[in-house]
C-alpha cells in the first residue's frame, strides 16, 4: 500500500513523500529512519477489485524454520529471506525486523512492533520460546497449528462451493424470468377480459412494473448486489450473521464445538511452548465468540483461585465430554498441552464428518427448492393459457 506523507527535514523544510509500506505505522517508521519528522500520513488506495496483498506469515515461518534448522543465526536467516523477496513492502518489513534485532532486542519485540502483520498469538508463541531458547520447535508447532486450522477452513469452504454455485445459478435463472420473460408475458394478457388467477395477477403486475420502470428496477437490483458485497466484507454484518447462526440449535451447537476445538488447540500449543495456563487462556480468548469469551474469563479466574482445570472448564461450560476426560488425564499426567491438542483433533474429525453429512443432505434439498421456485414462476406465467385451453373444450 502506498502512503503520502508530509514531513519536516533536518533543515526545517516541509516536504511531501511517498512510501510503499504494509501499514501507516511502517510508513511513518521509514520516514523517521531517514531523519524526517512526520506531520501527516495519508493512505493512497488504488481503485481495484482485488484485496491488498498480505504478508504470508505461515510461509515466512516455514522458510525461517528451514534456515534455522540448517544452522543459520536468526538475523542472517531473516536477511536471507529479505534478499529473495521480490515485493518492496515485504522486503522493507523484513528489513525492519533485522534492524530491531541488530539493536539487541528480542525477536518477539521486533514482531510486536508490526501488529498489522503478526498476531498476538504469533508474538506470544515466539516470546514463550525465547525463554527456553527453542525458537525452531516453536515455529514448527505454529506451522503445524496453522496447517490444521487451514485444513479445517478449506474443508468447510470446499463443502460450500457447490451449494453456492447452485444458489447463483438459481438466482440468475429466476432474475432472467422475472426481469425479461414475465414482462413480455404481461403484454399477452393485457387485453384479456377473463379473470386471471390471483398469483398470476401479482406476477403480471410485477412484469408491468418492470416494463414501465426498467431503469429503476435494474438500479435497485444493482444496489442490492452492491449492498450484499459490502455486507459480506463488513465485520459488523459478519458478526450479526454469526449471532443469528449461533442461535440456530443444530448449527449453533456445531459452531460452539468448532470454537472449543480452536480453544483447545491454541491453548495446547501455547502450553507446549512453555506459557502458563492462565496466560495461554487469555491469549486464546480473542478467537472465541463473545459468549464463550465471558465463560473463558470466568474459567481463568477460577483456575487462578485454585480450582482444578477440568472442574473449572466443566463448571463454565467449556468442556465437552471427550475434552473433560482429556483434561482429567492431563491433570494427572502433567501433559495438559498434549491432551488439549488431542481433544481438538477429535473434535476436528467430528466436525469434518458432520460437514460431509450436512452437505450431502443440504444439496438435494437446495436443488429441490430452486426447482420449486423456478417451476412456480413458470406455472404462474402459463396458468392463464391452461385455463383458456380448458374453456375452449
Amino acid at each position: 500500500m502506498r502512503f503520502h506523507l508530509r514531513a519536516i527535514t533536518n533543515e526545517g523544510r516541509i516536504e511531501s513523500l511517498d512510501f510503499q509500506a504494509v501499514d501507516e505505522q511502517s510508513a511513518r517508521q521509514q520516514a523517521e529512519s531517514r531523519g524526517y519528522t512526520v506531520l501527516q500520513v495519508q493512505s493512497r488506495r488504488s481503485v481495484s477489485l482485488l484485496r491488498q496483498s498480505r504478508f504470508p506469515v505461515q510461509l515466512f515461518s516455514q522458510e525461517l524454520l528451514v534456515l534455522l534448522s540448517a544452522g543459520l543465526p536468526l538475523v542472517d536467516a531473516i536477511e536471507t529471506l529479505g534478499e529473495k523477496e521480490k515485493r518492496d513492502e515485504f522486503r522493507a518489513l523484513l528489513g525492519r525486523l533485522v534492524a530491531v534485532l541488530r539493536q539487541g532486542q528480542p525477536f518477539s519485540v521486533a514482531l510486536e512492533q508490526q501488529p498489522a502483520v503478526f498476531s498476538q498469538l504469533y508474538v506470544a508463541t515466539v516470546r514463550a520460546a525465547e525463554k527456553t531458547s527453542d525458537l525452531a520447535p516453536a515455529l514448527s508447532r505454529y506451522v503445524a497449528y496453522q496447517a490444521q486450522i487451514e485444513a479445517i477452513r478449506k474443508r468447510a469452504l470446499n463443502a460450500s462451493i457447490y451449494p453456492m454455485v447452485l444458489i447463483g445459478a438459481g438466482a440468475v435463472v429466476s432474475l432472467f424470468l422475472l426481469f425479461y420473460v414475465v414482462p413480455r408475458f404481461g403484454k399477452i394478457y393485457e387485453d384479456r377480459t377473463t379473470e386471471l388467477p390471483f398469483f398470476s395477477k401479482i406476477l403480471i403486475g410485477w412484469g408491468q412494473v418492470v416494463e414501465g420502470h426498467a431503469m429503476i428496477a435494474l438500479g435497485l437490483l444493482a444496489g442490492l448486489v452492491i449492498a450484499i458485497i459490502f455486507a459480506a466484507r463488513d465485520p459488523r454484518a459478519k458478526a450479526f450473521l454469526g449471532d443469528i447462526l449461533w442461535r440456530v440449535p443444530a448449527i449453533g451447537e456445531r459452531l460452539k464445538v468448532y470454537q472449543l476445538a480452536r480453544l483447545y488447540r491454541t491453548t495446547g500449543m501455547l502450553l507446549r511452548g512453555g506459557m502458563p495456563l492462565v496466560s495461554a487462556l487469555g491469549m486464546s480468548a480473542e478467537l472465541l465468540h463473545p459468549v464463550l469469551r465471558e465463560r473463558l474469563a470466568a474459567t481463568s479466574k477460577a483456575i487462578s483461585e485454585g480450582l482444578g482445570v477440568s472442574e473449572s472448564f466443566d463448571k463454565n461450560g467449556l468442556a465437552t465430554p471427550v475434552a473433560m476426560r482429556m483434561l482429567v488425564v492431563g491433570e494427572q499426567g502433567g501433559n495438559m498441552g498434549e491432551m488439549l491438542d488431542r481433544a481438538a483433533g477429535f473434535h476436528d474429525e467430528e466436525l469434518a464428518r458432520w460437514v460431509d453429512w450436512f452437505t450431502r443432505m443440504f444439496e438435494p434439498l437446495l436443488m429441490a427448492l430452486i426447482g420449486l421456485v423456478i417451476g412456480a414462476i413458470v406455472i404462474l406465467m402459463y396458468m392463464p393459457i391452461f385455463e383458456l385451453a380448458g374453456n375452449l373444450r
